[in-house]
């Protein structure tokens, strides 16, 4: 769907000088982003898949008037998020766990072969050059910025930024409005067990990596839905079914107005993959996965308005 016209991303602040980047409708590689911002400069949580979406962010950064120091913190590994990391300048400070950058130098700009006709522009690989595995603070003139490991869950190395003094959270792709959540390349327990943790800081406000603005309902709304999963792979499983099998035959019930519901295959690939035991997280095989996930849409191509 390159080209289409889409509602412009919108800044909202959140608490004093921090903001949401949100890019609507927050299907396929449309993700938010977050700023904080002081008079020495910002802190930028994640950037976007397309030079021209990056662009924008960075000109929303830019307009915010403050210093010239940046900071960018990758949520995760994905392109969607990280594309646009080299158009924040090489004097930006770019930090992820130590596995999103291992992922990101192993997969490189695979995402683009997903959706050839999407304009991606001027895009490229950039990884972090500080690493994070046990959590790192991060100030931002007077407000602390807590960098939180909490995966295997979206990825195997996803990170949380949480503002305990606003209780505000930057979930990245661990958590979804309005999107089916996505665990094919981390872990369905997994972040299961990081909602928990999340749920526990009591968190007010809620940028997810993808969707509305959401307060502490949608970890509840994500972790239902993951158990969903874990149910329908067990009975699956024990059937016989493959995972697409399960996924046509299955009642989306409550999560049915769910965007790219097709996730749910690569959901239970994982699901399965867990009741399998073995190396949590381990690598499944994404593009046939993904090619299943193309046959339950119908044989097209899930939407990408990146």
């Amino acid at each position: 769907m390159s080209g289409a016209r889409l509602e412009a991303p919108r800044l909202l602040e959140v608490a004093d000088r921090v903001f949401a980047y949100e890019q609507p409708p927050g299907g396929w590689c449309v993700n938010n982003a977050g700023i904080l911002a002081d008079g020495d400069g910002v802190v930028v949580i994640d950037t976007a898949a397309t030079e021209a979406r990056a662009r924008r962010l960075r000109q929303a950064v830019d307009r915010l008037g403050a210093g010239p120091r940046r900071v960018l913190v990758n949520t995760h590994s994905h392109g969607d998020h990280t594309f646009g990391n080299h158009l924040f300048g090489q004097a930006a400070t770019i930090i992820a766990h130590e596995n999103a950058r291992a992922e990101m130098r192993a997969t490189g700009l695979a995402l683009t072969a997903l959706w050839p006709d999407t304009r991606w522009g001027r895009i490229a690989v950039t990884p972090p050059v500080l690493t994070v595995s046990d959590g790192l603070t991060v100030h931002v003139g007077d407000r602390s910025a807590r960098l939180l490991p909490v995966g295997p869950a979206h990825t195997t190395g996803d990170l949380a930024v949480w503002l305990p003094d606003d209780r505000v959270l930057f979930a990245g792709d661990l958590l979804m409005s309005g999107c089916t959540p996505f665990h094919l390349f981390g872990s369905i327990s997994g972040g299961l067990a990081a909602i928990d943790r999340l749920r526990a800081l009591n968190p007010r406000t809620v940028i997810c990596g993808h969707g509305p603005l959401a307060g502490p309902e949608v970890l509840d709304r994500c972790a239902s839905y993951l158990r969903w999963v874990q149910r329908l792979a067990a009975s699956a499983h024990a059937a016989g079914l493959t995972p697409l099998a399960a996924a046509r035959e299955a009642d989306l019930g409550p999560f049915a107005d769910l965007l790219d519901p097709e996730r749910l295959v690569g959901n239970l690939h994982r699901a399965y993959a867990e009741l399998d035991g073995g190396e949590v997280a381990r690598p499944l095989d994404a593009a046939g996965i993904f090619a299943e996930m193309v046959a339950f849409n119908g044989g097209k191509l899930p939407a990408c308005l990146a």
